[in-house]
């Protein structure tokens, strides 16, 4: 039997679930706002995992994806999963990426119990949440405005870390190096393996992105031997790691015309989309500058000159990487999540 696992002051035994609300300060009207922890304890020992999402309040995609996994039976369950679906509960519920002080969460870790409003409430997911886990995923969008492919952004120097980033499943994974601030940086630096999971736009719900995101935490599990392994014979495929990438940005200010898909595979010099004035006058080419694979785009069709358009990773062989974004995103589409779906 493992411990009880206490949260907050909260004990939860084995075997048993709370939710705990966190007490994160008050509003600006005086009323309390408080941070919901889904805990599941299980009966047997185990790692203990966090999984969170709008750490940018405005991404919620991970949100539904943590929902789902939450309705999922559990258990089974070795270990503890710490389930936090909205950190950045201010921004969430503005609709904003940001906090009230106008600072990203996401470049505020560590962050200082007196400092600023961004910093006391990465201070707190540190203290309650970081320093209880021994593992964690992060599951985030693209921008306002732009869209992801599903995939995983992680530090592949590390062995565990990158055992948990091809278990998960997505079709690319990049190699991605820490940014100051981030969760990702403050989590690697105690040594805790971490994973993050970008897929999908903010303040949209993507199903295909929800629901490859639900299958990939559920693989993570399994791979940290948290749920019985699947009965399905097989392996699924590799991931293609990206060893680069590169931002198209756009060389003029006008109305993007679209030429391309997520997921595409582009050749040195192949047109992406045309930016032209309202009234046609002039138009200017975009165009890739080295061979590889959409992994992300603007969704706004107004630009401004330097805008970032096109997301492009670099493989040693796009077309197969294109094939297996084709499989990934197909399979999902096809396969009904378990307890509930879309739906649930």
């Amino acid at each position: 039997m493992t411990e009880p696992f206490v949260l907050g002051g909260v004990a939860v035994p084995c075997g048993e679930r709370r939710t705990i609300d966190l007490r994160v300060g008050r509003r600006v009207t005086g009323a309390e706002l408080q941070l919901p922890v889904e805990v599941v304890n299980g009966r047997h020992p185990g790692p203990r995992l966090f999984v969170c999402a709008a750490i940018h309040g405005d991404e919620i995609n991970g949100v539904e994806i943590i929902r789902r996994v939450l309705r999922r039976p559990l258990r089974g369950l070795r270990g503890t999963l710490i389930a936090v679906p909205v950190v950045n509960i201010y921004g969430f519920i503005g609709l904003s990426r940001y906090l009230p002080d106008r600072r990203d969460l996401n470049r505020s870790f560590p962050g200082k119990e007196q400092g600023s409003l961004a910093g006391r409430l990465a201070r707190l997911f540190v203290d309650e949440i970081v320093a209880r886990s021994t593992h964690g995923l992060d599951l985030h969008t693209g921008a306002i405005h732009r869209s992801n492919l599903p995939q995983i952004r992680a530090c592949l120097d590390q062995p565990e870390t990158q055992r948990l980033a091809r278990a998960f499943g997505a079709p690319v994974i990049l190699d991605a190096n820490l940014r100051d601030g981030s969760l990702r940086q403050e989590v690697m630096e105690r040594g805790i393996p971490m994973l993050l999971y970008e897929a999908g736009e903010a303040l949209r719900f993507d199903e295909s992105s929800i629901r490859a995101g639900v299958r990939g935490v559920v693989r993570v599990m399994r791979a940290l031997d948290m749920l019985p392994g699947t009965k399905k014979k097989g392996m699924s495929p590799e991931p293609f790691v990206a060893r680069s990438s590169y931002w198209v940005r756009a060389p003029q200010s006008g109305i993007l015309r679209d030429r391309i898909r997520l997921g595409a595979v582009v050749s040195s010099g192949r047109t992406l989309g045309i930016v032209a004035d309202p009234l046609g006058h002039e138009e200017f080419e975009v165009r890739a500058s080295r061979e590889g694979v959409v992994i992300g785009r603007t969704v706004l069709p107004l630009v401004n000159e330097g805008d970032a358009l096109y997301h492009v990773a670099c493989f040693d062989r796009p077309d197969h990487v294109a094939d297996r974004i084709e499989e990934v995103l197909g399979d999902v589409t096809q396969v009904e999540v378990a307890s509930g779906g879309s739906s649930s």
